[in-house]
């Protein structure tokens, strides 16, 4: 908006999909590399918090903050049984974050094709001038 204007401007962005606080949500927890690791244990099953927590040197409350987090992102799904939690990953937010990182690798594999045709067109004409 320009000074003394009270005109807005809204700009679409075609390529998002979803709405942009699940993807901030995903990518936030995704940031740090030791919810990226409990990601990595519940890949292979579903497992209670304190065994998460086993491979961290953290106290439980800090993993179950880091729990909080992918949860609120809708990574992982938490059941209770006593008092036993058991943590389940929840992948439909990774497929989105997947899909949405796909749709700009498509853009840019198609911009580096580009630059590639042009540095090889501007290359042989480059040899065909030097042979002159």
């Amino acid at each position: 908006m320009f000074a003394g204007s009270k005109t807005l401007c809204y700009i679409f962005n075609q390529m998002v999909k979803y709405p942009p606080t699940s993807l901030n949500r995903t990518f936030a927890a995704l940031a740090d590399p030791t919810r990226r690791r409990i990601l990595a244990h519940l890949a292979r099953g579903d497992k209670c918090v304190t065994h998460l927590a086993r491979p961290h040197a953290m106290s439980l409350p800090a993993v179950s903050k880091h729990l909080r987090v992918l949860e609120k992102a809708g990574l992982l799904r938490r059941r209770r049984y006593g008092r036993v939690h058991e943590m389940q990953l929840e992948a439909k937010p990774l497929k989105q974050a997947a899909e949405w990182v796909e749709e700009y690798r498509k853009f840019w594999e198609g911009s580096l094709d580009r630059l590639a045709a042009y540095l090889e067109k501007t290359n042989k004409a480059v040899a065909k001038k030097g042979n002159k």
